[in-house]
């Protein structure tokens, strides 16, 4: 089987169903559509699906071959483990619980949760370690289901290399805890990228590939809608460290494009990144 390579559902048009959505992917050559259960009010809702509607979502992944093998669930931004509000914490983990099922249903394997302790919130040493005990809970629920949980490297200092998920993961203890990368996170940080990769490779579920540019002194970085070669990001020696380090999971494209204003647009977009991407990968021979 080749690696897989998947694309990000918000780099697709927003108004396309799930089976126009596989339809598009599989049009564009990808394995894979990550699936966004974010902040906002219609994407939570997805949490609570009828069996109905989930079916129509496994159907349309066997009617195109194209998967949702991962979830990105960036919902604990408005509603973080490690909230000091107690109402904010329970809904915290009641909607943990229902992306885990969730996940059980469509056959996803992997859930990746926002490397925060609070977003909105000031942070603390209580923050983390309310963050703590409750991602230790949701490895316990992720456990009975045989879902993983994969924390990404963040935006935000808290947990902004893999070295600090290292010290999470031995803190929880749970062989359903995983890392999910983000190739321009982590560069953006002026992380040492060898040593992220060959100290982390172990932990690492997936790899969202993306570009970024870097945290300074009078920046505070920007981690989201910046062009593929434009950033910080040394794409020749992130895939040749890639392939020493024998990192061999999907890839996803991940960017943001589902507000073209046409679907030609967004099509031309996410090719646009494919013909940067691709020739890259295959000199660095990872695909």
């Amino acid at each position: 089987m080749a690696r897989p390579i998947g694309i990000y559902e918000k780099a697709t048009p927003k108004h396309f169903s799930w089976l126009e959505r596989l339809e598009f992917a599989k049009e564009l050559g990808f394995d894979f559509v990550e699936m966004s259960v974010d902040e906002s009010d219609d994407r939570l809702a997805r949490l609570d699906w009828t069996k109905a509607e989930r079916l129509e979502v496994v159907k349309a992944i066997y009617e195109t071959g194209v998967r949702i093998p991962t979830i990105c669930f960036s919902g604990h931004r408005r509603y973080p483990l490690g909230s000091n509000d107690p109402e904010i914490e329970a809904k915290s983990l009641e909607l943990m619980k229902k992306c885990i099922e969730l996940a059980q249903d469509l056959g996803v394997r992997t859930i990746q949760l926002a490397g925060y302790d609070v977003y909105y919130e000031e942070k603390s040493p209580e923050t983390r370690e309310r963050f703590i005990k409750n991602l230790r809970k949701s490895c316990d629920w992720a456990e009975e289901a045989q879902v993983i949980l994969a924390i990404e490297i963040m935006d935000d200092p808290f947990m902004s290399s893999i070295e600090k998920y290292r010290a999470v993961e031995k803190e929880i203890d749970s062989p359903y805890l995983f890392v999910y990368p983000d190739t321009g996170n982590v560069s953006a940080w002026h992380n040492d990228i060898w040593s992220e990769f060959y100290l982390g490779h172990q932990s690492i579920a997936a790899l969202h590939l993306k570009d970024t540019y870097p945290v300074t002194e009078t920046s505070k970085g920007q981690f989201r809608d910046v062009p593929f070669g434009k950033g910080c990001v040394d794409w020749e020696n992130m895939f040749a460290v890639i392939k020493k380090t024998n990192y061999n999971g999907p890839f996803l494209i991940e960017m943001w494009s589902e507000n073209c204003e046409t679907v030609e647009e967004t099509r031309a977009a996410i090719q646009e990144a494919q013909a940067f991407l691709y020739p890259l990968m295959k000199k660095a021979e990872v695909i």
